[in-house]
């Protein structure tokens, strides 16, 4: 029997009602993406310098000039775009999330809200927490990396100093190994593009505890059932590693060892609330202990 602090809320309103509601939240949200689209659009250029300090800071260490082109005419704009659109989104997403809340909760329980509302703290600051390893720590390896390409192009130059006849000379001179004009020129739109798709895939990836233990509150998994398939996760971690990463084992081993101890987190927190709830079964006398797991 559900108890009277668990009820709830009595709003019993008809079907047009909740429509308008619902109607009322999105013009809401949109309200706020467009304030924030057009905020993100008026300092496009910080945040777009903010973006490309990893690679300038690796070209500086590196003693070239960091600067990137336009390879069309509208890429400029585009870019823009892309950046008001995403800034704005995340500027605006607690707003959203507030109101995606407060269209929710009058059909929850007390306790379901209690239950829920954590996890709608925690999205945002697990994706913040990953885009961040992204963008401190994979994005410089990952620019060191293909930058480093740049050193396979050599070309022998004529130096002038006479030498005789010896090994390595062309024509009595001495011959010496310099680049071949290979220059990194990149695109505007190319470099934005890598670096949301790195910042998006890392942001979604730490995702993974956040997405376990709720469907471990809903029974839809267990931690014994976790830990039973424990190897495959290990398998499927360093797959995505393998998929999102560039070609060098130690960005993979970098994103390995950041996701895989959430996997272990998310089996902790699953454990613990199975604790507490056959605590709670066993207080009530609903408990039956040859129960096994979802």
């Amino acid at each position: 029997m559900t108890t009277k602090a668990d009820q709830i809320d009595d709003t019993a309103a008809p079907l047009i009602e909740h429509l308008k509601e619902l109607r009322n939240r999105i013009i809401y949200s949109l309200g706020a993406f467009l304030l924030a689209f057009f905020i993100g659009y008026a300092f496009w250029k910080q945040i777009f310098n903010t973006l490309s300090h990893p690679m300038c800071q690796v070209m500086a260490e590196r003693g070239e000039h960091c600067q990137l082109v336009l390879i069309k005419m509208q890429e400029g704009f585009f870019v823009a775009l892309k950046i008001a659109m995403w800034g704005g989104f995340f500027l605006a997403f607690p707003f959203i999330a507030y109101q995606l809340w407060r269209f929710v909760a009058p059909g929850l329980y007390r306790s379901e809200k209690n239950a829920f509302l954590p996890f709608l703290l925690a999205s945002p600051a697990m994706f913040i927490a990953g885009a961040s390893v992204a963008y401190f720590v994979i994005l410089p390896w990952a620019f060191q990396f293909f930058l480093g390409f740049q050193d396979s192009f050599k070309a022998a130059v004529d130096t002038g100093t006479p030498t005789g006849a010896a090994t390595g000379t062309l024509g009595g001179t001495l011959l010496a190994q310099a680049p071949a004009g290979v220059v990194f020129q990149g695109s505007m739109e190319a470099y934005l593009s890598l670096t949301m798709t790195f910042m998006l895939a890392f942001g979604l990836t730490f995702q993974l505890p956040v997405l376990l233990t709720l469907m471990g509150r809903a029974g839809l998994i267990s931690s014994r059932g976790l830990k039973a398939t424990r190897k495959y996760a290990i398998v499927g971690i360093l797959a995505i590693a393998a998929t999102v990463t560039p070609p060098d084992v130690m960005s993979q081993l970098i994103l390995f060892a950041a996701v895989y101890p959430l996997y272990e987190i998310s089996i902790w927190l699953i454990a613990r609330f199975e604790r507490k709830r056959e605590a709670e079964m066993r207080a009530d006398g609903t408990w039956v202990d040859d129960e096994e797991p979802v």
